[in-house]
């Protein structure tokens, strides 16, 4: 095998998870504020619940991330964690903000 591509092997999953970490954490983050607005509560209620939430989410996505076993398991922990969070922000898009 080449020294390149041992490289590769070894550097590849903490890319991976540094990736998960930056750029999925900020999608759930931000998905999490969004879908914050879909809960019964006044809408500057559910602003400020959403932003206070999403710094806890990325934090603990930051954390999932590094402390699984593998970099597979942290982006499907990701995904999974943001299915229900999808499906929320999915009914405040598809309804639109009300005057």
């Amino acid at each position: 095998m080449s020294p390149v591509l041992t490289r590769i092997r070894s550097v590849g999953p903490l890319v991976s998870r540094i990736a998960a970490a930056l750029f999925g954490g900020y999608a759930l983050a931000a998905l999490t504020s969004v879908a914050t607005l879909a809960l019964p509560m006044s809408k500057p209620q559910g602003v400020l619940t959403g932003m206070l939430l999403s710094f806890i989410v990325y934090a603990g996505a930051v954390i999932w991330v590094f402390a699984v076993r593998n970099a597979r398991r942290a982006w499907a922990g990701l995904l999974v964690a943001a299915l229900p969070l999808l499906l929320a922000a999915g009914s405040v898009w598809s309804t639109g903000t009300p005057p």
